[in-house]
């Protein structure tokens, strides 16, 4: 399956073919569909047949392998058979507030130097957990350290290592607990320039510049060492 979301997170339609049904369950032969993973939600959207029916996608899911991705149509759909040509169309509004959470929780973890704990992306709050036990900035600061990094417009890519190079450099790595998927031969990083480097394979920003404005909203105890985060979009 081409992964059309992975190489252009702006890709809002694509032509695909129905490649399998199972129940409600989708699957295309390419997808700008990005499916639920590392703390982001799936997208939603629809699938858009050739005599105009469009089927609501409500969630995506990973399948069976990191790049098996899965379109679960709204109960009642009527559903297309395999190699029916459909125009896959993401809720813009929706995706592009989760890029923009994704990349600030990036943002938040490099202007605090602690591991990660947790992490979750939402279109109106995102949060991220740290083991930080003496929080040395307030949610004003962070908030302003943001403001100046919008301004600054730093370029956002990914870029991919080897299993064996992510494995010389394991201070890549900044959660925890849950560590990158590994055994195919590669890993996706996302490069924030400047300031971050680490795993990741959701949808991101191509620059700071169009975060927009995003606030710190609150750091909550959430343990003896556990700090929470909170993120909320202005704009």
């Amino acid at each position: 399956m081409e992964l059309v979301f992975r190489d252009d997170a702006y890709a809002r339609t694509c032509q695909a073919t129905v490649s399998d049904v199972d129940g409600n369950r989708i699957r295309l032969d390419r997808t700008v569909f990005y499916p639920t993973g590392g703390g982001q939600p799936g997208d939603t959207g629809f699938l858009t047949l050739p005599d105009g029916v469009a089927i609501e996608i409500v969630d995506t899911v990973k399948g069976d392998h990191p790049e098996d991705v899965v379109h679960v149509a709204a109960e009642g759909s009527a559903l297309p058979a395999p190699g029916t040509p459909v125009d896959a169309e993401i809720n813009w509004e929706r995706r592009h507030k989760h890029m923009r959470m994704h990349t600030a929780l990036h943002l938040i973890c490099a202007l605090i130097d602690a591991e990660i704990t947790g992490a979750s992306v939402g279109a109106e709050k995102s949060r991220i957990d740290l083991n930080w036990p003496e929080p040395d900035m307030t949610k004003d600061d962070l908030t302003a350290r943001l403001a100046a990094i919008v301004a600054e417009d730093h370029p956002v890519r990914p870029r991919w290592i080897t299993d064996e190079e992510l494995a010389a450099q394991p201070d890549l790595v900044r959660t925890m607990s849950v560590k990158p998927p590994t055994g195919m031969g590669h890993v996706r990083l996302l490069e924030i320039e400047g300031l971050d480097l680490q795993p990741c394979g959701g949808t991101h920003v191509s620059s700071t510049g169009d975060l927009g404005q995003i606030a710190v909203s609150k750091i909550e105890n959430k343990g003896k060492q556990n700090r929470r985060v909170s993120v909320v979009l202005l704009d």
